[in-house]
This record gives structure tokens, sequence and C-alpha cells, in this order.
């Protein structure tokens, strides 16, 4: 792992670690501290959302002019002055105001992140990366929200005026990491889209049948898992299971520990197996956990299977996680011609969004209040996972879906099979 990779890796740890300090309390923060009421926090996080999906389409063509670096550190600055104006505001438009900053900022990072750890890796040290990231976030995001929780009291607005500007020193912090990166020169793309001919470059990612494809499932993969998590899923435990809010918080930290205990055995497990069949066993393992959850509220069992049931179907989710970081990121990074990797990132981070936004808006109700078809409608989704990989897998050449065939044959062959592949560099 190169100076560079390392400092990646640090800023994604920070990034999380600062936002572990606020996410879990920026509800009651608006509602309940700012006295701004429900609504007011609910049109917050909303914003978060809506902010995202605007910035994302131009996010990847500014990676690509100007590079993802320039782009980072913008984005980084940005979240800043969010993060710390949120901690200062006391009226509803200088919070939603806020709200659009910090959301902005932060969706910008993801698909800049993504397009250096790209730029500063091999093919074959690629899913690595992806699955260090994966890690450190996961462990930074645990780290804050332990942290935040014990400094965080509801009686007194200091509290979160303390987080905030931790988090803003986070982002800052991060600002003076990522400017000391030195990047590798990147590919210079003749004909990139400027002006009125961007849609060009939109043409041509939509022209990709696999990306597209790809697209599709990670909608599914998000709408189905991360934006049920603290919305459906955690409505059914408490209307369906008896779930207690500490037995949810202990759900959440099963479902990193599984992350931070097993990603780097589970990597060695999906090096050598093909993308397509990885993610195709992820639905079946979501498959089984919405199973399971399905025991937890609807079997006729004791209160405290129920929350072993339940704490074990985040557990399972965590075990999927961990198996999906290492693949579809790189497949993503795979799949973008020379030069276009941010573009394709920010796709693929604006298609996560939307699911993301979507997901809570279906799952909530039905998990509050239609437990059985929550259930069976999402253990529906799981599978439909199984089908789209592997449809997906019939689009993708051999070094795509698998590239340890490619490095073997690169060995066998002295490098003749890695040009006859047909895969296209990122």
């Amino acid at each position: 792992m190169g100076a560079a990779m390392r400092r990646i890796h640090v800023g994604n740890a920070l990034g999380a670690f600062g936002l572990g300090f606020t996410v879990p309390y920026l509800y009651v923060y608006v509602a309940q501290v700012r006295d701004l009421g429900a609504t007011t926090a609910g049109l917050v996080l909303a914003v978060f959302a809506v902010a995202a999906l605007v910035v994302l389409p131009f996010a990847g063509r500014a990676i690509v002019r100007r590079g993802a670096l320039p782009v980072l550190l913008t984005a980084l600055v940005t979240a800043a002055v969010g993060s710390l104006s949120l901690g200062l505001a006391s009226s509803a438009t200088t919070v939603l105001l806020s709200a659009v900053a910090l959301g902005a900022g932060q969706a910008v990072t993801q698909p800049a992140l993504a397009t250096m750890i790209v730029d500063c890796s091999r093919a074959e040290s690629r899913s690595r990366a992806f699955a260090t990231q994966f890690f450190l976030q996961n462990l930074g995001l645990g780290v804050g929200g332990l942290i935040g929780g014990h400094l965080v009291d509801a009686t007194r607005a200091g509290s979160f005026v303390l987080l905030f500007s931790i988090q803003a020193a986070m982002f800052l912090l991060l600002v003076g990491v990522m400017a000391t990166v030195r990047m590798p020169r990147a590919p210079k793309v003749e004909g990139v889209p400027t002006g009125a001919t961007a849609k060009g470059s939109w043409k041509q990612l939509l022209g990709n049948r696999a990306m597209v494809q790809l697209c599709v499932l990670g909608f599914v993969l998000f709408f189905a898992c991360y934006g049920q998590f603290e919305s459906g899923l955690s409505a059914y435990g408490v209307e369906a299971a008896g779930i207690s809010t500490s037995a949810l918080g202990t759900a959440l930290a099963a479902n990193t520990a599984v992350i931070v205990i097993a990603q780097f055995a589970v990597l060695r497990f999906v090096e050598r197996r093909r993308r397509s069949r990885v993610i195709a066993a992820v639905g079946l393992i979501w498959a089984v956990a919405w199973g399971v959850a399905g025991f937890a509220g609807l079997g006729q069992t004791s209160q405290t299977m129920a929350t072993a049931a339940f704490v074990s179907t985040y557990a399972l989710f965590g075990l999927g996680e961990a198996m999906l970081s290492p693949t579809v990121a790189p497949l993503v990074a795979d799949l973008a011609p020379e030069g276009m990797a941010g573009q394709y990132n920010s796709a693929f981070a604006l298609v996560k969004q939307l699911a993301l936004a979507v997901g809570p808006a279906v799952g909530g109700p039905m998990g509050a209040s239609l437990h059985a078809p929550y259930i069976v409608a999402f253990l529906l989704f799981s599978l439909g996972i199984t089908v789209l990989a592997l449809r997906l897998g019939r689009q993708l050449s051999d070094v795509q879906d698998q590239p340890a065939s490619g490095r073997s044959r690169v060995v066998a062959r002295g490098g003749a099979a890695s040009r006859k592949s047909g895969v296209v560099r990122a």
C-alpha cells in the first residue's frame, strides 16, 4: 500500500468518525433541542437526500474535468461550513440551509474518494483497497457514534454545538490530510463533454448495458438493505417483535461488529470467485436474514428468542455487506472507460442515494403496520438480487467478473490473455 492510499484510508476513517458523531442525533437535535418540531426535523433528513440527488449528476463531470482531489477538497470545505452552521443554527431556515451544504458536501465526497482509490490502485489490489475503505468507514462510524453518545445531552444545546464543531473539525482535518496526497497523473480524456453537450457523457454511460444492469442491481441492493436499517426494519422490530430500543442498538452494533471482524476473512474468500456469483450469494444470505426477521416478529416464540433472532438478522446483513464491499465498487471502476471513473462512480452514488431516499418512504409504513407483507416483499427483493446478479454476469468479460482469472492467465501466458480479455480499464 502506497503513501497516497494510506492517506486516503486515514481520510475515510476521519470522515466516518465525524459522521458518527452527529447522524444518530440529528432528529433529536432539530426537533427537541432547537424546538423546531418533528416536521422540520423530517424536512432536514429529506434535504440531505435531495441535496445529494441534485449535486451528484454534476459531481461526476467535475471529477472527470478537474480531477478527484480538487473536487473532494471543495466538498469537504462545504461540508465543514454546513456542519458548523448547523450546530449554531436556531431557526428553521438556517437549519435547512445548513443541511443543504452538509448534505451536498457529504454526497460528493463519496464518488471523489472512490475515484481516488481507483486512481491510486491497480486492478489486482482494488478489491482489497475498497474492502479496507469499508472496514474503516464502519469502524469510524461505530467509534464516533459511541463517543458522541457519551458527549450529547438533550437538555444542553451546547453539547450539540460541540458535536457539530467536532464534525466540522474532522472535515477540515481531512482537508489537511488529503491536500498532502500526491495523485498519479490522470490520463487525458479527449472530448469530455462540456456545457450543453454534457448529456453525451450520460448517453455513453447509459449505452453501457453492463453498467445499466449494475445500477439497477445497486438500487435493489441499497433499497432492500441500507434503506431499511433505521426505518422499516427497526419499525417492524418494535411493532411486530416487541424489540426494545436497547435491543435495536445491540442489533446495529452486531451489524458493525460482523463487518469489522469478518471483512478481511471474507475478502480472501471472494477474491478468487466471480463477482456476479458473490453478489448472487449475498441475495441468498439476505433472503435468509429476512426469513429470520419474519420468525422474530411473526413466529410464536419468547421475547428472548425474538430478540436473538432480530439481532441475528442485522448480523447476517453485515456478512452480506462485507462480501459486497470488495465486489461492487471495484466492478464499477472496471466497467468505466479510461479516465471516466469519476462519472461512473457518481452515477452509482446517485443510484445509491435514490434508493436510500425511496427505501425508508416505502419500508417505514410497511414495517410499522403491514408486518407479513413487509417480510415477504423484501425477501422477494433479496431473491431478486440473486437473479439480477446472475444476469449481470452474462454481460461481463471474464476479467471483469473474476479479475483473479485474468492475473492467472497473464502469469501463464506472459500477458497475452490480458490483451484479449476485452476488459475496459478504469
